[in-house]
């Protein structure tokens, strides 16, 4: 087939979770198929970097982009019944490439990940059209409105709305729809757009992130996340003030490596508390993994799959999370992970794992088997191949009907 496949962020290198996923699709789905991608890029290192993808698809279009122009468009959405959201994605140049692809040739299918780049292609006929909507994006900000303070709460919830009635009104306009993971599914379903839609997992590179085989420190714990992400900033400064002072007076020499790029000025203010370290952007998180004791994911706010916890329990590092993030993950808790939700459930659960070695050498296999057996790309892609199938088979019809008319 030639597959014309549009994402919001430029899918090379795979280093981030907006990235990890329509990357590991058009990966797989290269092996088999034709496959243009189009996507935006915000730098010019993020544009050199993005050229790898060259490898494995058999063309690009990358169109730059500046923050700036695009934190107008977002601006100018406000009025508008149009997510403002939709703004940061848009882009009339790669409107403009992805027009001449769609005339210059004929695609066999339409795929595209994440609804705020669904508009590229929304009037797009006579061609079946897959919408991975990944994360539900307006129960996301709906949650925001839930943590801000008025007046970021109202614009939140007027923003969380907005995505709402967008996202029932695009899924109307593809064949088939998916999302991340089996809540995400149910909220999709319960737009009731009387569309298909399935779901598939994100994977995780079991290789990669594999156990190191060497000692770990029993007094050291780690978090993995990008820094700039509100939900990470915001539990770590809660995790920070709240569990850690109860956690050093039980363990005094316990230390915190709070591991991720971009670090805000109130995050790395973080690395003045006792304990705590701060790294900002590193080359390689493996090491961190393989040395820390286990890994913690307090997050408070968490839509669709936690990437940082299927990498942790890849690698054969216990996880200590929410109640939330442990449900974008296809694991139970206590038999591969542990959930907390109060500071003294997390002193519990992180000292019942420091203070037991068999225990956490249980969660560490426990965690590694669950990701090879319910997490692994391979499997994930199978389902993928079956959706495209499915959609293919299903829109035969309304692309024949579609181009009689």
């Amino acid at each position: 087939m030639n597959i014309l496949y549009v994402c919001h962020r430029f899918p090379f290198p795979p280093k981030r979770g907006g990235k990890i996923r329509p990357f590991n699709m058009i990966r797989h789905l290269s092996r088999n198929h034709r496959v243009t991608v189009c996507s935006l890029v915000r730098s010019d290192d993020e544009a050199k970097e993005g050229e790898g993808l060259a490898s494995h698809c058999a063309r690009y279009e990358m169109v730059r982009v500046s923050d700036p122009m695009q934190a107008a468009r977002m601006v100018a959405r406000l009025p508008t019944a149009v997510p403002s959201s939709f703004g940061f994605f848009y882009s009339p140049e790669l409107q403009r490439r992805i027009d001449a692809a769609l005339a210059r040739e004929r695609f066999d299918l339409v795929f595209v990940h994440c609804s705020s780049v669904a508009r590229y292609v929304e009037n797009v006929r006579g061609v079946p059209k897959i919408l991975d909507f990944g994360d539900m994006d307006s129960q996301k900000w709906r949650e925001y409105a839930q943590a801000k303070a008025i007046p970021l709460a109202w614009g939140y919830a007027l923003e969380a709305a907005k995505l709402e009635r967008e996202e029932a009104r695009l899924a109307r306009r593809f064949d088939l729809c998916t999302a991340t993971t089996r809540a995400e599914w149910e909220t999709l379903e319960g737009m009731r757009t009387g569309v298909a839609t399935d779901w598939f997992p994100n994977g995780v590179d079991a290789d990669y992130f594999a156990p190191a085989g060497r000692p770990y420190d029993p007094d050291r714990i780690v978090f993995v996340g990008r820094m700039d992400y509100y939900p990470n900033q915001q539990c770590m400064q809660w995790f920070c003030a709240e569990v850690m002072p109860r956690l050093r007076e039980v363990r005094p020499s316990l230390r915190l490596a709070i591991v991720g790029a971009d670090p805000s000025p109130a995050m790395r203010k973080l690395g003045e508390l006792p304990g705590v370290t701060v790294t900002g952007s590193v080359p390689d998180v493996r090491p961190y993994l393989h040395e820390a004791a286990l890994m913690v994911a307090p997050l408070a706010i968490a839509r669709g799959t936690q990437n940082k916890i299927l990498e942790g329990m890849a690698a054969g590092v216990p996880v200590v999370c929410s109640r939330v993030a442990a449900g974008g993950v296809d694991a139970s808790a206590p038999e591969h992970l542990l959930v907390a939700t109060t500071p003294e459930d997390y002193v519990a659960a992180i000292v019942r794992v420091l203070d037991d070695p068999a225990e956490r050498a249980r969660l560490a296999a426990a965690g590694r088997a669950r990701m090879l057996s319910h997490h692994a790309w391979p499997q994930s892609m199978r389902r993928l191949d079956a959706i495209v199938e499915r959609c293919c088979t299903h829109a035969t019809p309304l692309r024949e009907a579609a181009l009689t008319t």
